[in-house]
Protein backbone atom coordinates (compact mmCIF):
# COMPACT_ATOMS: atom_id res chain seq x y z
CA UNK A 1 0.00 0.00 0.00
CA UNK A 2 2.97 2.02 0.70
CA UNK A 3 3.66 1.88 -3.03
CA UNK A 4 0.44 3.11 -4.29
CA UNK A 5 0.47 6.10 -1.59
CA UNK A 6 4.02 7.33 -2.40
CA UNK A 7 3.02 6.80 -6.32
CA UNK A 8 0.27 8.76 -6.47
CA UNK A 9 2.07 11.41 -3.94
CA UNK A 10 5.07 11.16 -6.50
CA UNK A 11 3.36 12.13 -9.87
CA UNK A 12 0.52 14.69 -7.84
CA UNK A 13 3.63 16.86 -6.80
CA UNK A 14 5.71 16.30 -10.22
CA UNK A 15 2.55 17.03 -11.79
CA UNK A 16 1.34 20.28 -9.35
CA UNK A 17 5.03 21.70 -10.16
CA UNK A 18 5.45 21.08 -13.83
CA UNK A 19 2.18 23.16 -14.36
CA UNK A 20 2.99 26.85 -14.06
CA UNK A 21 6.10 26.07 -16.18
CA UNK A 22 4.17 24.28 -19.33
CA UNK A 23 1.34 27.06 -19.04
CA UNK A 24 4.23 29.31 -19.74
CA UNK A 25 6.01 26.88 -22.31
CA UNK A 26 2.66 26.88 -23.96
CA UNK A 27 2.26 30.75 -24.53
CA UNK A 28 6.03 30.84 -25.75
CA UNK A 29 5.48 28.39 -28.41
CA UNK A 30 1.95 29.59 -29.30
CA UNK A 31 -0.02 26.60 -28.42
CA UNK A 32 -3.28 28.56 -27.02
CA UNK A 33 -7.27 28.20 -27.17
CA UNK A 34 -9.22 31.40 -28.96
CA UNK A 35 -12.96 31.70 -28.07
CA UNK A 36 -15.06 31.07 -30.90
CA UNK A 37 -18.69 30.16 -30.68
CA UNK A 38 -18.50 26.54 -30.22
CA UNK A 39 -16.76 27.27 -27.24
CA UNK A 40 -17.85 28.53 -23.45
CA UNK A 41 -14.52 30.20 -22.64
CA UNK A 42 -14.23 34.18 -23.74
CA UNK A 43 -10.48 34.98 -23.67
CA UNK A 44 -7.37 33.36 -24.92
CA UNK A 45 -6.24 30.54 -23.32
CA UNK A 46 -2.92 28.40 -23.26
CA UNK A 47 -3.65 24.88 -23.80
CA UNK A 48 -1.29 21.72 -24.09
CA UNK A 49 -1.13 21.45 -20.33
CA UNK A 50 -1.96 17.67 -20.68
CA UNK A 51 2.44 17.93 -20.90
CA UNK A 52 2.32 18.65 -17.22
CA UNK A 53 -0.25 15.77 -16.60
CA UNK A 54 2.29 13.25 -18.47
CA UNK A 55 5.40 14.19 -16.88
CA UNK A 56 4.24 13.74 -13.51
CA UNK A 57 2.99 10.51 -14.41
CA UNK A 58 6.55 9.59 -16.64
CA UNK A 59 8.25 10.25 -13.60
CA UNK A 60 6.30 8.74 -10.96
CA UNK A 61 6.28 5.23 -13.63
CA UNK A 62 9.92 4.54 -13.68
CA UNK A 63 9.96 4.84 -9.76
CA UNK A 64 7.14 3.28 -8.96
CA UNK A 65 5.69 0.56 -11.43
CA UNK A 66 8.10 -2.79 -10.98
CA UNK A 67 9.68 -4.19 -14.25
CA UNK A 68 8.44 -7.60 -13.46
CA UNK A 69 4.90 -6.09 -14.54
CA UNK A 70 6.42 -3.82 -17.55
CA UNK A 71 5.09 -6.25 -20.75
CA UNK A 72 1.54 -4.50 -21.53
CA UNK A 73 2.63 -1.56 -19.24
CA UNK A 74 5.34 -0.90 -21.37
CA UNK A 75 3.14 -0.89 -24.36
CA UNK A 76 0.67 1.21 -22.56
CA UNK A 77 3.62 3.62 -21.90
CA UNK A 78 4.93 3.84 -25.29
CA UNK A 79 1.49 3.89 -27.47
CA UNK A 80 -0.16 7.20 -24.46
CA UNK A 81 3.63 8.82 -25.08
CA UNK A 82 2.58 8.89 -29.08
CA UNK A 83 -0.59 9.98 -28.45
CA UNK A 84 0.27 12.66 -26.48
CA UNK A 85 2.90 13.75 -28.80
CA UNK A 86 0.42 13.73 -31.22
CA UNK A 87 -1.78 16.08 -28.95
CA UNK A 88 0.74 18.45 -28.20
CA UNK A 89 1.20 18.68 -32.38
CA UNK A 90 -2.48 19.00 -32.44
CA UNK A 91 -2.69 21.89 -29.95
CA UNK A 92 0.83 23.91 -31.76
CA UNK A 93 -0.18 22.96 -35.30
CA UNK A 94 -4.15 22.30 -35.17
CA UNK A 95 -3.62 18.87 -37.07
CA UNK A 96 -6.48 17.56 -39.29
CA UNK A 97 -8.29 14.70 -38.14
CA UNK A 98 -6.78 12.27 -40.21
CA UNK A 99 -3.54 13.07 -39.15
CA UNK A 100 -4.65 13.19 -35.07
CA UNK A 101 -6.84 9.74 -36.37
CA UNK A 102 -2.87 8.40 -38.07
CA UNK A 103 -0.76 8.87 -34.91
CA UNK A 104 -3.68 6.95 -32.83
CA UNK A 105 -3.77 4.09 -34.48
CA UNK A 106 0.07 4.02 -34.93
CA UNK A 107 0.10 4.38 -30.95
CA UNK A 108 -3.00 1.49 -30.50
CA UNK A 109 -1.13 -0.60 -33.10
CA UNK A 110 1.75 -0.42 -31.17
CA UNK A 111 0.04 -1.99 -27.90
CA UNK A 112 -1.55 -3.96 -29.46
CA UNK A 113 0.45 -6.15 -31.51
CA UNK A 114 3.62 -6.21 -30.34
CA UNK A 115 3.22 -6.25 -26.65
CA UNK A 116 0.08 -8.03 -27.03
CA UNK A 117 -2.77 -6.42 -25.04
CA UNK A 118 -6.18 -7.80 -26.20
CA UNK A 119 -9.23 -8.65 -25.04
CA UNK A 120 -9.44 -12.62 -23.86
CA UNK A 121 -11.84 -14.71 -23.23
CA UNK A 122 -15.39 -13.18 -22.56
CA UNK A 123 -17.53 -15.38 -20.16
CA UNK A 124 -21.50 -14.82 -21.39
CA UNK A 125 -24.43 -15.67 -18.99
CA UNK A 126 -25.59 -18.57 -19.45
CA UNK A 127 -24.29 -19.08 -23.46
CA UNK A 128 -20.77 -20.43 -22.72
CA UNK A 129 -17.46 -18.35 -22.85
CA UNK A 130 -16.11 -16.45 -26.22
CA UNK A 131 -12.24 -17.08 -26.41
CA UNK A 132 -10.13 -14.47 -28.81
CA UNK A 133 -6.78 -15.96 -27.24
CA UNK A 134 -6.71 -18.90 -30.36
CA UNK A 135 -7.96 -19.38 -33.68
CA UNK A 136 -9.72 -17.38 -35.88
CA UNK A 137 -11.35 -15.11 -32.71
CA UNK A 138 -7.55 -14.56 -32.19
CA UNK A 139 -6.84 -11.90 -35.43
CA UNK A 140 -10.69 -10.64 -34.39
CA UNK A 141 -9.47 -10.03 -31.33
CA UNK A 142 -6.97 -7.27 -32.72
CA UNK A 143 -9.30 -5.00 -34.62
CA UNK A 144 -12.11 -5.40 -31.74
CA UNK A 145 -9.27 -3.96 -29.12
CA UNK A 146 -8.02 -1.30 -31.56
CA UNK A 147 -11.55 0.08 -32.56
CA UNK A 148 -12.32 0.13 -28.42
CA UNK A 149 -9.17 2.16 -27.70
CA UNK A 150 -9.00 4.37 -30.79
CA UNK A 151 -12.61 5.01 -29.39
CA UNK A 152 -12.61 5.69 -25.89
CA UNK A 153 -9.89 8.08 -26.79
CA UNK A 154 -11.96 10.32 -28.75
CA UNK A 155 -14.85 9.90 -26.49
CA UNK A 156 -12.82 11.03 -23.25
CA UNK A 157 -11.31 14.10 -25.99
CA UNK A 158 -14.75 14.88 -26.81
CA UNK A 159 -15.79 15.93 -23.67
CA UNK A 160 -13.24 18.13 -23.13
CA UNK A 161 -15.49 21.55 -23.65
CA UNK A 162 -15.14 23.12 -19.85
CA UNK A 163 -13.00 23.60 -17.55
CA UNK A 164 -11.54 20.80 -15.32
CA UNK A 165 -14.43 18.46 -16.99
CA UNK A 166 -12.13 16.15 -18.89
CA UNK A 167 -9.90 15.71 -16.28
CA UNK A 168 -12.35 15.27 -13.61
CA UNK A 169 -13.91 12.77 -15.33
CA UNK A 170 -10.70 10.65 -15.80
CA UNK A 171 -10.14 11.12 -12.56
CA UNK A 172 -12.99 9.29 -11.38
CA UNK A 173 -12.56 6.56 -13.73
CA UNK A 174 -8.81 5.57 -12.61
CA UNK A 175 -10.25 5.92 -9.26
CA UNK A 176 -12.68 3.80 -10.04
CA UNK A 177 -10.21 1.15 -11.81
CA UNK A 178 -8.08 1.48 -9.10
CA UNK A 179 -10.48 0.36 -6.49
CA UNK A 180 -11.53 -2.62 -8.66
CA UNK A 181 -8.18 -3.70 -9.16
CA UNK A 182 -7.36 -3.67 -5.70
CA UNK A 183 -10.48 -5.76 -4.95
CA UNK A 184 -9.44 -8.14 -7.87
CA UNK A 185 -5.70 -8.09 -6.46
CA UNK A 186 -3.81 -6.88 -8.98
CA UNK A 187 -1.39 -5.17 -7.81
CA UNK A 188 0.11 -3.92 -11.27
CA UNK A 189 -3.23 -2.36 -12.30
CA UNK A 190 -3.26 -0.85 -9.16
CA UNK A 191 -0.05 1.30 -9.31
CA UNK A 192 -0.25 2.37 -12.66
CA UNK A 193 -3.88 3.67 -11.74
CA UNK A 194 -2.31 5.69 -8.82
CA UNK A 195 0.70 6.40 -10.71
CA UNK A 196 -2.11 8.29 -12.97
CA UNK A 197 -4.31 9.88 -10.99
CA UNK A 198 -1.80 11.42 -8.72
CA UNK A 199 -1.11 12.99 -11.94
CA UNK A 200 -4.45 13.93 -13.02
CA UNK A 201 -4.93 15.69 -9.68
CA UNK A 202 -1.39 17.88 -9.39
CA UNK A 203 -2.86 19.30 -12.70
CA UNK A 204 -6.78 19.63 -11.84
CA UNK A 205 -6.21 22.56 -9.12
CA UNK A 206 -4.78 24.99 -12.21
CA UNK A 207 -7.17 23.14 -14.57
CA UNK A 208 -10.54 23.68 -12.45
CA UNK A 209 -13.34 26.23 -13.08
CA UNK A 210 -11.82 29.58 -13.58
CA UNK A 211 -9.01 27.33 -15.40
CA UNK A 212 -5.45 29.02 -15.85
CA UNK A 213 -5.25 26.56 -18.86
CA UNK A 214 -6.31 23.84 -20.80
CA UNK A 215 -5.03 20.42 -20.76
CA UNK A 216 -5.64 20.50 -25.00
CA UNK A 217 -5.37 17.22 -27.10
CA UNK A 218 -2.17 16.60 -25.32
CA UNK A 219 -4.15 15.86 -22.40
CA UNK A 220 -7.59 14.66 -23.44
CA UNK A 221 -5.91 12.32 -26.28
CA UNK A 222 -2.95 10.59 -23.59
CA UNK A 223 -5.77 10.22 -20.93
CA UNK A 224 -8.12 8.76 -22.99
CA UNK A 225 -5.58 6.10 -24.70
CA UNK A 226 -4.87 5.12 -20.82
CA UNK A 227 -8.23 4.97 -19.60
CA UNK A 228 -9.14 2.85 -22.74
CA UNK A 229 -5.92 0.58 -22.43
CA UNK A 230 -6.52 0.40 -18.20
CA UNK A 231 -9.97 -0.82 -19.04
CA UNK A 232 -9.03 -4.12 -21.46
CA UNK A 233 -5.63 -4.57 -18.78
CA UNK A 234 -7.49 -4.94 -15.86
CA UNK A 235 -10.86 -6.85 -16.85
CA UNK A 236 -10.10 -8.76 -20.47
CA UNK A 237 -10.31 -12.36 -18.65
CA UNK A 238 -12.80 -12.20 -15.57
CA UNK A 239 -16.23 -12.86 -15.49
CA UNK A 240 -18.75 -11.81 -17.62
CA UNK A 241 -19.57 -8.37 -15.58
CA UNK A 242 -16.16 -7.74 -16.54
CA UNK A 243 -17.16 -7.18 -20.12
CA UNK A 244 -19.49 -4.63 -18.95
CA UNK A 245 -17.79 -2.92 -16.35
CA UNK A 246 -15.09 -0.81 -18.73
CA UNK A 247 -18.77 0.37 -20.39
CA UNK A 248 -19.95 0.99 -17.15
CA UNK A 249 -16.39 2.90 -15.64
CA UNK A 250 -16.54 4.93 -18.81
CA UNK A 251 -20.33 5.83 -19.08
CA UNK A 252 -19.85 8.93 -19.12
CA UNK A 253 -17.73 9.47 -22.02
CA UNK A 254 -19.31 6.93 -24.22
CA UNK A 255 -22.65 8.04 -23.27
CA UNK A 256 -22.21 11.78 -24.07
CA UNK A 257 -20.40 9.97 -27.77
CA UNK A 258 -22.88 7.86 -28.74
CA UNK A 259 -25.46 10.29 -28.55
CA UNK A 260 -23.48 12.93 -30.56
CA UNK A 261 -23.37 10.18 -33.03
CA UNK A 262 -27.29 9.65 -32.96
CA UNK A 263 -27.68 13.64 -33.20
CA UNK A 264 -25.81 13.79 -36.28
CA UNK A 265 -27.80 11.06 -37.95
CA UNK A 266 -30.50 12.56 -36.67
CA UNK A 267 -30.14 15.41 -38.08
CA UNK A 268 -28.20 14.58 -41.34
CA UNK A 269 -25.25 15.85 -40.49
CA UNK A 270 -21.74 14.21 -40.40
CA UNK A 271 -20.75 12.27 -37.75
CA UNK A 272 -17.53 14.42 -37.49
CA UNK A 273 -18.92 17.43 -37.56
CA UNK A 274 -18.81 19.69 -34.02
CA UNK A 275 -21.74 21.07 -32.48
CA UNK A 276 -22.52 22.82 -29.13
CA UNK A 277 -25.00 19.51 -28.52
CA UNK A 278 -22.57 17.70 -25.92
CA UNK A 279 -24.05 16.76 -22.35
CA UNK A 280 -22.24 19.79 -21.08
CA UNK A 281 -23.75 22.09 -23.49
CA UNK A 282 -27.34 20.66 -22.51
CA UNK A 283 -26.74 21.50 -19.05
CA UNK A 284 -25.65 24.77 -19.76
CA UNK A 285 -28.59 25.75 -21.77
CA UNK A 286 -30.70 24.38 -18.78
CA UNK A 287 -29.55 26.92 -16.65
CA UNK A 288 -26.83 25.47 -14.70
CA UNK A 289 -23.66 27.76 -14.44
CA UNK A 290 -20.00 26.55 -15.94
CA UNK A 291 -19.30 25.18 -12.16
CA UNK A 292 -22.72 23.34 -11.29
CA UNK A 293 -22.55 21.82 -14.81
CA UNK A 294 -18.94 20.14 -13.74
CA UNK A 295 -19.96 19.10 -10.73
CA UNK A 296 -23.40 17.55 -12.42
CA UNK A 297 -21.15 15.31 -14.75
CA UNK A 298 -18.62 14.73 -12.07
CA UNK A 299 -21.90 13.16 -9.77
CA UNK A 300 -22.96 11.47 -12.82
CA UNK A 301 -19.39 9.69 -13.26
CA UNK A 302 -19.13 8.84 -9.47
CA UNK A 303 -22.57 7.34 -9.93
CA UNK A 304 -21.22 5.15 -13.10
CA UNK A 305 -18.19 4.30 -10.90
CA UNK A 306 -20.22 3.04 -8.13
CA UNK A 307 -22.34 0.79 -10.57
CA UNK A 308 -19.61 -0.49 -11.75
CA UNK A 309 -18.28 -1.67 -8.59
CA UNK A 310 -21.37 -3.00 -7.62
CA UNK A 311 -21.72 -5.03 -10.26
CA UNK A 312 -18.64 -6.60 -9.66
CA UNK A 313 -20.34 -7.77 -6.54
CA UNK A 314 -23.41 -8.66 -8.20
CA UNK A 315 -25.40 -12.15 -9.34
CA UNK A 316 -25.85 -12.37 -13.29
CA UNK A 317 -29.49 -11.63 -12.76
CA UNK A 318 -28.50 -8.99 -10.45
CA UNK A 319 -25.87 -7.86 -13.48
CA UNK A 320 -28.74 -7.57 -16.15
CA UNK A 321 -31.77 -5.99 -14.55
CA UNK A 322 -28.89 -3.28 -13.04
CA UNK A 323 -27.74 -2.60 -16.69
CA UNK A 324 -31.56 -3.10 -17.38
CA UNK A 325 -32.44 -0.03 -14.96
CA UNK A 326 -29.08 2.21 -15.85
CA UNK A 327 -29.96 2.31 -19.90
CA UNK A 328 -33.51 3.02 -19.10
CA UNK A 329 -32.46 5.87 -16.71
CA UNK A 330 -29.85 6.82 -19.16
CA UNK A 331 -32.05 7.33 -21.92
CA UNK A 332 -34.48 9.36 -19.88
CA UNK A 333 -31.76 11.62 -18.37
CA UNK A 334 -30.54 12.17 -22.48
CA UNK A 335 -33.95 13.04 -23.84
CA UNK A 336 -34.01 15.35 -20.44
CA UNK A 337 -31.94 17.50 -20.91
CA UNK A 338 -32.08 17.34 -24.96
CA UNK A 339 -28.82 14.96 -25.75
CA UNK A 340 -30.61 14.20 -29.10
CA UNK A 341 -33.19 16.92 -29.96
CA UNK A 342 -35.74 18.48 -28.27
CA UNK A 343 -38.82 16.86 -30.59
CA UNK A 344 -37.12 13.20 -30.15
CA UNK A 345 -38.36 12.28 -27.22
CA UNK A 346 -39.82 8.81 -27.19
CA UNK A 347 -40.48 7.82 -23.68
CA UNK A 348 -41.41 11.58 -22.32
CA UNK A 349 -43.52 11.46 -25.07
CA UNK A 350 -45.25 8.04 -24.53
CA UNK A 351 -45.53 9.02 -20.93
CA UNK A 352 -47.42 12.24 -21.93
CA UNK A 353 -49.72 10.08 -24.07
CA UNK A 354 -50.35 7.57 -21.33
CA UNK A 355 -51.19 10.71 -19.52
CA UNK A 356 -53.43 12.65 -21.56
CA UNK A 357 -55.33 9.15 -22.14
CA UNK A 358 -55.71 8.74 -18.32
CA UNK A 359 -56.99 11.91 -18.39
CA UNK A 360 -58.97 11.41 -21.06
CA UNK A 361 -60.70 8.12 -19.40
CA UNK A 362 -61.04 10.06 -16.30
CA UNK A 363 -63.13 12.73 -17.81
CA UNK A 364 -64.96 9.93 -19.84
CA UNK A 365 -66.36 8.50 -16.02
CA UNK A 366 -67.36 11.46 -14.34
Amino acid sequence: MSTLIFGLLTSLIVSFIATPYVMKLAIKVGAVDAPNQRKVHTRIMPRMGGLAIYLGYLVAFFLFVPYSSMGEMLGIFIGSTIVMIVGMLDDKYQLSPKWKLLGQLVATAIVVIPFGLKIGVVNLPYTGSIDFSSGWLFWLAIPITMFWIVGVTNAVNLIDGLDGLSAGVSAIATATMAIMALLMGDHKVAIYCFVLLGAILGFLYFNFHPARLFMGDTGSLFLGFNMAALSIMGFKEALFVSFIIPIVVLGVPLWDTFFAIVRRIVNKKPISSPDKGHLHHCLLNMGLSHRSTVLTIYSISIFFGMMAILLTKTTKWTTIIVMVALLIVTHLATEIVGLVSRRHRPLINAYRRLRLKQAEQQRRTQ
